[in-house]
Parts: C-alpha cells; structure tokens; sequence
C-alpha cells in the first residue's frame, strides 16, 4: 500500500512537503506520480518521476514550483510545493506508475494509489 502524509493548511505563497511511503509493495523500479482532486472535480495530474529520478513531467500548473524526489532507500517519494495557491487545494494522491519510465499524465496509466492528503491552500 501506499500512504501520503504531511498535507494540512498553508498560507497562500508557503511551501509545503508530501511524502509518499510504500509498504509491501515496491517503489523502487517503477515510475511515481503525484494527482490531486478538489470536491467535485476530477483528479488531475500534478507530477510523475521515473525509476531512476533522470526523468520527471510536472503539470504546466506546477512548473517551477512543485518538485518530486525519491528517498534513498528507494520506497519512498516526495513532493516539494513552493509558492502554493489556494486554488491548489486538493487531496493530493500518489500512485505507482505500471512502467518504469512512463511519466503519464493518465492515472488509469498507475496502478497502485494512496489514501491521499488533504492540502489546504488559505488566502
């Protein structure tokens, strides 16, 4: 399974760090993706990383501002959001990828997803 933590509230312009820890399952070899949903919205894609972290996709939204890295044990993922808005207000969701170097944009692309973090960007 896969579990997020570090989500909460944050003042609009603040940074905030997600991480994504495996457990009985292997991140290790496989790509990872971040995805976010606010209420009544579809999920939508934030960032992916590949096996090796040599290749990463950052949604437009994202660019410049949100960074995903991997732990050096290798199960482990994070995602580092700079200069948040509140309009990015979501519960972020991280998912292993089914290839190793897919950085897909689809999540039905991801087969194995978190619970998910509630982020709450305030103004």
């Amino acid at each position: 399974q896969l579990v997020e933590s570090g989500g909460g509230m944050v003042q609009a312009g603040n940074s905030l760090r997600l991480s994504c820890a495996a457990s009985g399952i292997l991140l290790g070899g496989y790509a990872v993706g971040w995805f976010r949903q606010d209420t009544g919205k579809g999920r939508e894609f934030v960032a992916a990383i590949n096996w090796s972290s040599s290749n990463r996709n950052n949604a437009d939204s994202g660019k410049g501002r949100f960074t995903m890295s991997r732990g050096e044990a290798g199960n482990t993922v994070y995602l580092q959001m700079d200069s948040l808005k509140p309009e990015e207000t979501a519960v972020y969701y991280c998912a292993r990828g089914k290839y190793s170097s897919d950085l897909s944009t689809t999540y039905g692309n991801y087969d194995y997803w978190g619970q998910g973090s509630q982020v709450t960007g305030s103004s």
